[in-house]
């Protein structure tokens, strides 16, 4: 009777077995879908933002400080007015230049006249070759001394020019040096300071050696293959790429280094003079290609294969040709389209034929 039981219970067990075989579950495994990306070579560097014009306002004539005429820190135009000089001595200055002009042209008026009497009377032997020759002698030095006066007098109206102290250029003014009523000259220094920021520069330096490869296929700054472009301090990206527009024309001997600079354009004034960016410079025309982890990447005697997964979740391997390395990635030439799907993870529990769980990256 027992061993009749136990035969009857083997069907049971079968079944059961049957059952627990086919719902285990199928292994897990990570796939990455294939997406065609921009592969172009990137390069990054640090440079600092510079004012792409600058200058320090002077005095160039000596005199109390009479009028401020500008809001620092604020914009200014080209030709606004920004510092007054007292006036009232180069006004005197100037009338007393007018006056030495009018009495010298007087004199030379004189002259001319007495010169053309003499040679009149020359003429008539009434007068002597020394006296003709004195009288035109005369003449000339009158003709001297309105000249000399004639530069006396533009000198008086450029000194008189030079207590208005104006922008040379658009741009921003910084902080005033002096306050008004302080006694400054050309010796005093710089007054203010005004930048132009609606354009500005960014400097950097990269080295010798990665700029050999541009070096032997000729350096073309009127329509450079590469742009930069300004990562910001909260690693965002500037709106606008730039343009280079300058390269050392030679090497630092002290940092074996190149410098080179680029025009970006700043119309929100969202760059400032003197800051540090991070400039990322990329090939204007991009390089398209299918880029995979190297994780899903094996190798075998017959050469390099990934594992793919069909929609069914089954598994096949393709064989693949491998480029480059970029970045922790590799670039497929051959074997993969976009919307593949490749095993990155889970490799060691699945082979060719295999069914799995497919989870995409």
């Amino acid at each position: 009777m027992k061993k009749l039981s136990l035969l009857c219970l083997l069907p049971i067990f079968a079944f059961s077995n049957l059952i627990h075989a086919e719902t285990k579950p199928l292994p897990a495994v990570l796939v990455h879908k294939v997406a065609v990306s921009d592969m172009t070579p990137t390069f990054k560097l640090v440079g600092r933002i510079q004012a792409s014009e600058r200058v320090n306002l002077l005095a160039r004539v000596s005199g109390f400080l009479e009028q401020r005429h500008f809001t620092e820190g604020r914009d200014v135009e080209k030709g606004a007015l920004l510092f007054s000089i007292e006036k009232s001595n180069y006004e005197i200055a100037l009338k007393q230049a007018q006056a030495d002009l009018a009495s010298v042209r007087a004199s030379l008026k004189n002259a001319q006249a007495n010169l053309n009497r003499i040679s009149q009377l020359r003429k008539r032997q009434a007068a002597s070759q020394s006296q003709l020759d004195q009288a035109s002698a005369d003449r000339d030095q009158a003709r001297a001394q309105v000249l000399k006066a004639e530069a006396g007098l533009q000198k008086a109206e450029l000194d008189l020019s030079y207590t208005d102290i104006k922008a040379p250029f658009s741009g921003r003014i910084g902080k005033a040096n002096f306050s008004v009523g302080d006694l400054i000259s050309p010796e005093s220094g710089t007054l203010a300071t005004v930048v132009k920021i609606n354009e500005v520069y960014v400097e950097m330096s990269v080295s010798e050696k990665l700029m050999l490869d541009a070096r032997r296929k000729g350096i073309d700054l009127d329509n450079p293959p590469v742009a930069p472009r300004i990562i910001l301090s909260d690693g965002s990206t500037y709106d606008s790429d730039g343009e280079f527009n300058f390269i050392s024309p030679e090497v630092d001997t002290n940092t074996d280094t190149i410098t080179l600079r680029a025009t970006f354009q700043n119309p929100d004034s969202l760059l400032l003079p003197g800051e540090f960016v991070h400039v990322q410079i990329k090939r204007k025309q991009p390089e398209m290609g299918i880029m995979i982890p190297q994780s899903a990447v094996q190798r075998d005697k017959q050469g390099y294969f990934v594992l793919e997964v069909d929609e069914q979740g089954k598994v096949s391997a393709t064989r693949v040709e491998m480029g480059r390395q970029i970045e922790g990635k590799w670039l497929v030439l051959d074997g993969l389209e976009e919307n593949d799907r490749v095993i990155t993870e889970g490799l060691q529990k699945v082979k060719a034929g295999t069914l799995v769980n497919a989870v995409e990256e």
